[in-house]
């Protein structure tokens, strides 16, 4: 807000009343500008909010319930809300039975999201060359793992060659485990790592390569 005269956004607020309807809420001010003494009055309306559907993932679990937001506002992927299940992160919108990845909220039916007030779960596979060890971890949010880092995960030590994220696989760089859906490596030796992530296991799960199924007795 500013000025009108002079330009200034040092205002003071000498009066304000609300008016609300069904519709929307209308706030009028009364302004005073500090700078050039001008008073001057402003009107502000804003559509009242609406309800609209909300999905959260929460690991495997999904929780319907829904999310009352003004329609104006404009809500794109990533954005932070307040729930009644605490903080989400939206992962996707809905509009016209189509994906999108930002839209104004009145035009939207269904929002996705996941909670972001539990650990980020994400996998790990151990190329044991002829099968790969699998494990689920659930683990802090900013962790930042990178390419080369050296992991613990029970008797394995490993050094990371890949990791898969939201939006693409990286071989070199950097992420945060927010953003991590799997991450790749082998068994090297080494007596230190970055981190130890055993006690994070939730499942585990070994596999054998299609591949070599054929040579299996």
């Amino acid at each position: 807000m500013e000025c009108p005269i002079c330009g200034s956004d040092e205002l003071i607020i000498l009066k304000d009343k609300t008016i609300s309807s069904k519709q929307k809420e209308t706030k009028e001010f009364l302004f005073k500008c500090e700078e050039c003494d001008h008073v001057f009055k402003k009107t502000i309306s804003q559509k009242n909010p609406i309800n609209i559907r909300l999905i959260i993932s929460e690991q495997e679990k999904s929780i319907k319930t829904s999310i009352d937001l003004f329609p104006n506002e404009e809500l794109k992927e990533k954005d932070i809300l307040m729930s009644d299940n605490g903080q989400v992160k939206v992962t996707s919108i809905e509009v016209d039975g189509k994906r999108v990845k930002k839209a104004l909220v009145e035009d939207i039916k269904t929002i996705w999201a996941s909670s972001i007030e539990i650990p980020v779960r994400i996998g790990v596979s151990v190329d044991m060359h002829g099968k790969v060890v699998s494990y689920k971890i659930d683990i802090d949010r900013d962790i930042d793992i990178a390419i080369e880092d050296i992991i613990k995960i029970e008797e394995h030590i490993i050094e990371i060659h890949s990791i898969k994220t939201e939006r693409k696989s990286l071989s070199s760089g950097s992420a945060k485990s927010d953003y991590i859906k799997r991450i790749y490596g082998r068994p090297v030796r080494r007596n230190k790592f970055n981190y130890d992530f055993t006690k994070h296991i939730i499942k585990k799960t070994n596999k054998i390569p299609k591949f070599l199924k054929q040579f299996k007795n």
